[in-house]
């Protein structure tokens, strides 16, 4: 099949988040069972410059008037003969810095509407046939980035257009791309679609409800997360409409790209490991003593180590960090936290550090090699998030033995196994889960964690069951195929 992947960010070129690592393995993993996948981009700075040999394509003009460009290159990736992506050549719209969709003060830019409105109609003028040379028969759109291509693709073929196929992941449905209705007149849809069964939510323009309403396929991330969004907790106001499209929604679990995240080669640890029974693991002991040493903790080997990456938002459970830590270091436990977001936690995570440096390392920011580096000294990755449609820090935390510590929610609850005793008897173990959002459950986690450690032997069991789980895209890949052959029948 050819297939045209839709997407604001692919790593390695730009990533906020996990959307990009999944943006940037799923063509690999397409390319590598037989399937002809390109992607499309925004031409963002970053991305502009990472993609090579880019030619022009083809001019089209967007619904609001103004003419763009589209172009064609390679991004490689690990060594690969590299992914075909298409770049919307619009520097007026995307040529800014920093972040793609903030500007400097952290307010979302004014123009995200038609930013992001351009990208999905771009992916609908390529199955028109834009491109000559190659007109996908599936376009999957991800986030509500991409949510308007359904909606393009839906009308293009009521006026007589292609029958082309259209899948619509949601990666977060919190983050919904939601703008005032005087913009619908700029978007180039008829104004049948803007009404309660099309865009239309609350009296504005919801470009995720557009993707979740016209999409013919859609997916999540993790099969508890395709459950929850169906449900008024975490539906965020679409669970009623998540429910009449039910029979068309599945949930397909994130994978960890193996080239990327791979304790036995990554080089970004001063030396590698790898667990065949748990055996060959001083690498690790390594590790966590040169982060210790690099981030001024004391440089005690028998101190759990304890990290977060992640963006810092009471959403990813990071005030119950806060509130149980006073716990945590009383245990001997060490934190080295890695994120940015709300000022707030930000500040008091520094007050924590500051106070106690020798147990505390907070780095505001992210740092890919330093995010390697703390996944391959920590023992416990701590995600007590409130939701979390998928998650790829836990899977990396599985992968390098830094035991994850969750909430059993979405594709957390899917991917980690409580270090019960009939889990920890039966070999399923890999982690730490509780239920409840609260600090005093978390609390608990967290003396399991503890119990566990000073019990080596079943620490190492655990901890190799943990690196065993498979994660590998080709799984993964194999149900998108299905989803893409469903959506074109």
């Amino acid at each position: 099949m050819r297939i045209l992947q839709v997407s604001a960010e692919l790593f390695p070129l730009l990533k906020t988040g996990g959307l990009a690592d999944i943006a940037g393995a799923l063509p690999l993993a397409l390319i590598a069972e037989g399937q002809d996948a390109r992607v499309l981009l925004p031409g963002f700075p970053a991305i502009v410059a990472g993609v090579r040999d880019l030619a022009p394509v083809a001019a089209f003009t967007a619904p609001w008037g103004e003419g763009f460009g589209l172009r064609l290159g390679h991004v490689d990736i690990d060594g690969t003969p590299g992914i075909p992506a298409y770049v919307i050549d619009a520097p007026a719209l995307y040529g800014r810095p920093g972040n793609p969709y903030e500007d400097a003060s952290r307010q979302p830019y004014g123009d995200n509407h038609r930013r992001f409105a351009l990208l999905g109609w771009a992916a609908a003028q390529l199955a028109q046939g834009l491109d000559p040379q190659w007109q996908p028969e599936v376009v999957h759109a991800h986030d509500w980035h991409a949510a308007l291509a359904p909606a393009y693709l839906h009308f293009a073929r009521q006026a007589g257009g292609p029958r082309v196929g259209s899948v619509f992941t949601v990666h977060n449905l919190a983050y919904q791309g939601i703008f005032a209705p005087w913009h619908f007149a700029e978007l180039g849809l008829p104004g049948a679609a803007f009404q309660m069964n099309g865009l239309e939510y609350h009296g504005q323009v919801s470009f995720m409800k557009g993707g979740l309403y016209f999409a013919d396929r859609l997916t999540t991330v993790s099969p508890t997360y395709a459950l929850e969004i169906q449900t008024p907790e975490q539906g965020c106001g679409l669970d009623g409409l998540l429910r009449q499209r039910s029979a068309v929604l599945s949930g397909i679990l994130n994978a960890v790209d193996d080239k990327v995240w791979n304790p036995a080669t990554d080089t970004a640890l001063i030396q590698g490991y790898h667990t065949p029974e748990g055996r060959h693991m001083a690498g690790k002991a390594r590790c966590k003593s040169v982060l210790q040493h690099q981030l001024g903790l004391a440089e005690r080997p028998d101190a759990p180590l304890f990290i977060v990456v992640s963006r810092l938002t009471e959403q990813k459970g990071l005030h119950l960090v806060l509130g149980g830590l006073d716990a945590l270091l009383a245990q001997g436990g060490q934190l080295a936290l890695l994120g940015s977001g709300e000022a707030w936690l930000e500040e008091a995570f520094r007050q924590r550090a500051a106070a106690l440096p020798q147990s505390v390392a907070v780095t505001i920011g992210y740092n890919e090699t330093l995010a390697h580096q703390m996944f391959g000294a920590g023992d416990v990755t701590l995600v007590p998030s409130l939701f979390e449609p998928c998650g790829l820090t836990q899977m990396y935390g599985l992968k390098y033995g830094a035991l994850p510590l969750v909430r059993r929610v979405g594709g957390l609850a899917d991917t980690v196994v409580d270090s019960s005793l009939e889990d920890l008897a039966s070999g399923e173990a890999t982690g730490f889960v509780f239920d409840r959002f609260e600090v005093a459950d978390y609390e608990r986690a967290v003396r399991r964690a503890f119990a566990l450690h000073e019990r080596a032997p079943d620490w190492r069991r655990v901890r190799g069951n943990a690196m065993r789980r498979p994660a590998d895209w080709a799984t993964a890949a194999a149900q998108y195929i299905d989803v893409y052959r469903q959506s074109i029948q």
